[in-house]
Order: structure tokens, then sequence, then C-alpha cells
């Protein structure tokens, strides 16, 4: 499973939560995707479009165009699924502080945290919580897919991976419900624009989900390149 966050914006540069605003992506944050996408991009890399069987992405143009940064880097006609638009993957619905920073929250409300507290006429935990489950679900249901038949029909090709493409609140509490975490424990995951986060499973068994790797920016894949992190599909 390969959870990446969109790349840079304007706000995700001044720390303004970004909700339903339909904002683009910098031209710093294009840059760095097309460097990252030649690294992790193609038929013998990470993201090899034989082994990725789902793509669920944001509506929101940053995910969109994050999403098509990463195919560009697809030699030309190289076939790959259909990405499925889905706002079960979009960002938390910040309500009444979309726009807002979370130190301006602190000067009214210094106990405020999303993951407790969830937004005023936005979303709550409870509400985040059961979406990220329900995407949880779909990722193991794909994995189960492709177990099946390698396990009934003697599939011998890799495959089974699922790419979803969205954003830094989602990212936090998806994870967290991968790791079977209380969504109050989002926080404790770093998920910086651009970032790639890989989840698996322990002893090849669906009931013991994990992750591999957390805030996998470029940086980290320069410091890791000597390192087969990816070489394994469930």
């Amino acid at each position: 499973m390969y959870l990446i966050r969109h790349g840079e914006t304007e706000w995700s540069l001044n720390g303004r939560h970004t909700g339903t605003s339909d904002i683009p992506l910098t031209d710093n944050g294009v840059r760095v995707l097309q460097r990252l996408a030649e690294d992790i991009v193609g038929l013998d890399k990470p993201l090899c479009p034989a082994r990725i069987q789902h793509i669920l992405v944001s509506p929101r143009q940053r995910a969109q165009k994050t999403l098509q940064l990463l195919l560009d880097a697809l030699p030309p006609g190289t076939e790959h699924v259909e990405a499925e638009t889905t706002e079960d993957v979009a960002e938390w619905d910040y309500g009444d502080y979309e726009g807002v920073t979370s130190n301006k929250i602190h000067e009214t409300d210094p106990d405020w945290d999303i993951f407790t507290h969830g937004c005023p006429n936005g979303e709550t935990p409870e509400q985040m919580q059961r979406r990220a489950d329900r995407v949880v679900e779909r990722v193991v249901a794909a994995h189960k897919e492709y177990n099946d038949k390698v396990q009934n029909e003697g599939l011998q090709e890799p495959g089974g991976d699922v790419l979803i493409v969205s954003h830094g609140h989602f990212s936090k509490s998806f994870l967290a419900r991968w790791c079977k975490l209380d969504i109050s424990h989002g926080g404790i995951f770093v998920v910086d624009a651009g970032a790639i986060s890989v989840g698996s499973y322990e002893h090849h068994s669906l009931r013991e989900r994990a992750l591999m790797s957390v805030r996998f920016t470029l940086a980290a894949l320069t410091l890791w390149s000597g390192m087969n992190l990816f070489s394994q599909s469930f």
C-alpha cells in the first residue's frame, strides 16, 4: 500500500488548513514531484504499473496533479489501471477552520487538537475514523483478492499493490487506522507534502497490518538508495 500526500502548495507552506479549498501546487511542488517520480515510478521501480491493482485519488486538483505528475514519468504507451476519484480520500473537512493556521486556532482554544476535537461545522474525529476505516477495508479487500488468486489460481505475477494519493490529515488518520490505533493517535505520524508512506503486512498475514516506511521524501530516497525496501510485494 503506497500512500502519497500531494505536493507543496502555498497553504501547505504557511500552515493554513486546506480542506475543500481547491488550490494548485506551487512551481517548486511540481519540480520536486517530477524528480521524485523519476526515481520511484517505472517498470522496474517501486511504483510499477504492472503491480498496481487500484489507484484511489482525492478530487482536489493538488492531489489530481500529483498523480498526473507520477504517471507522466511512465514511458509513453505504458498501460496502468484507471484511477478512481473518491471523496473517501479527500482531506479533513475543516469547517470554520478552513484556511486558518493551528497557531491562530490555539490563540482562542489552546488545547485544540484535530484528532480529538475535530472542527466546528466540519468533520468530527469519529466521522473521519469511519471514512479512513472504509478505505482501509478497501485496501485489505484488494490485497485479499490478489492473494486468493495466488493461492487458488497459481498466479505468478507480482501485484496487488494499491496507490492512494491524498492529503496530510487524511493520511495521518489512515495510517493510525492501518496500524489499528484510535484516530486520536494520528498526530504521531509526520506526513510532509510529497511524502510517501508504505504499508504492508507482517508474516504475509492480512490480520497483521504494518508500516514499512513513513515520511519517505526525496531526501530519504537519496539516503536509502542502497536499500531494497520495496523488493517484496504482498
